[in-house]
Protein backbone atom coordinates (compact mmCIF):
# COMPACT_ATOMS: atom_id res chain seq x y z
CA UNK A 1 0.00 0.00 0.00
CA UNK A 2 2.79 2.42 0.88
CA UNK A 3 4.45 1.86 -2.50
CA UNK A 4 1.16 2.58 -4.23
CA UNK A 5 0.87 5.91 -2.42
CA UNK A 6 4.39 6.80 -3.54
CA UNK A 7 3.51 6.26 -7.21
CA UNK A 8 0.44 8.38 -6.69
CA UNK A 9 2.53 11.17 -5.13
CA UNK A 10 4.86 11.18 -8.13
CA UNK A 11 1.88 11.26 -10.51
CA UNK A 12 0.19 14.12 -8.63
CA UNK A 13 3.43 16.09 -8.54
CA UNK A 14 4.05 15.55 -12.26
CA UNK A 15 0.56 16.69 -13.20
CA UNK A 16 0.80 19.84 -11.06
CA UNK A 17 4.29 20.57 -12.39
CA UNK A 18 3.10 20.08 -16.00
CA UNK A 19 0.12 22.38 -15.44
CA UNK A 20 2.25 25.14 -13.93
CA UNK A 21 4.86 24.80 -16.68
CA UNK A 22 2.31 24.99 -19.50
CA UNK A 23 0.03 27.66 -18.02
CA UNK A 24 2.48 29.98 -16.29
CA UNK A 25 6.04 29.27 -17.43
CA UNK A 26 5.52 29.12 -21.20
CA UNK A 27 6.77 25.53 -21.29
CA UNK A 28 10.02 26.37 -19.47
CA UNK A 29 9.76 24.44 -16.22
CA UNK A 30 13.38 23.41 -15.78
CA UNK A 31 13.78 25.78 -12.80
CA UNK A 32 10.56 24.59 -11.13
CA UNK A 33 11.55 22.33 -8.24
CA UNK A 34 9.24 20.94 -5.59
CA UNK A 35 10.43 23.73 -3.25
CA UNK A 36 10.27 26.69 -5.67
CA UNK A 37 8.12 29.42 -4.14
CA UNK A 38 5.05 29.69 -6.36
CA UNK A 39 3.36 32.83 -5.07
CA UNK A 40 4.90 35.91 -6.65
CA UNK A 41 7.42 33.86 -8.64
CA UNK A 42 5.28 31.53 -10.74
CA UNK A 43 1.68 32.54 -10.01
CA UNK A 44 -0.12 35.67 -8.88
CA UNK A 45 -3.51 35.97 -7.18
CA UNK A 46 -5.33 35.11 -10.44
CA UNK A 47 -2.98 32.14 -10.84
CA UNK A 48 -3.97 30.90 -7.38
CA UNK A 49 -7.59 30.73 -8.53
CA UNK A 50 -6.56 28.90 -11.70
CA UNK A 51 -4.38 26.43 -9.79
CA UNK A 52 -7.12 25.68 -7.26
CA UNK A 53 -9.63 25.15 -10.11
CA UNK A 54 -7.20 22.83 -11.85
CA UNK A 55 -6.58 20.59 -8.82
CA UNK A 56 -10.29 20.47 -8.00
CA UNK A 57 -11.23 19.45 -11.54
CA UNK A 58 -8.31 17.12 -12.16
CA UNK A 59 -8.35 15.25 -8.84
CA UNK A 60 -12.11 15.53 -8.16
CA UNK A 61 -11.60 17.20 -4.78
CA UNK A 62 -13.14 20.22 -3.11
CA UNK A 63 -10.69 22.82 -1.80
CA UNK A 64 -12.41 24.93 0.84
CA UNK A 65 -11.90 28.70 0.94
CA UNK A 66 -10.06 28.42 4.26
CA UNK A 67 -7.61 25.95 2.66
CA UNK A 68 -6.56 28.48 0.02
CA UNK A 69 -3.61 29.74 2.05
CA UNK A 70 -0.06 30.74 1.27
CA UNK A 71 1.09 27.68 3.26
CA UNK A 72 -0.96 25.22 1.21
CA UNK A 73 -0.05 26.84 -2.10
CA UNK A 74 3.53 27.90 -1.37
CA UNK A 75 5.35 25.22 -3.39
CA UNK A 76 4.66 22.26 -5.65
CA UNK A 77 5.38 20.08 -2.61
CA UNK A 78 2.76 21.83 -0.46
CA UNK A 79 0.13 21.67 -3.25
CA UNK A 80 0.81 17.93 -3.63
CA UNK A 81 0.41 17.50 0.15
CA UNK A 82 -2.92 19.35 0.06
CA UNK A 83 -4.20 17.18 -2.82
CA UNK A 84 -3.08 13.98 -1.06
CA UNK A 85 -4.76 15.06 2.19
CA UNK A 86 -8.01 15.77 0.35
CA UNK A 87 -7.85 12.44 -1.50
CA UNK A 88 -7.21 10.53 1.74
CA UNK A 89 -10.08 12.25 3.56
CA UNK A 90 -12.38 11.41 0.66
CA UNK A 91 -11.17 7.82 0.92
Amino acid sequence: MEGNLQVQTVDIEQEIRNYLTEEFLFGRGENLSEDTLLLGNVIDSQGVIQLVSFVQDRFKIEVEDEEVTSDNLATVKSVVALVEKKLRSRG
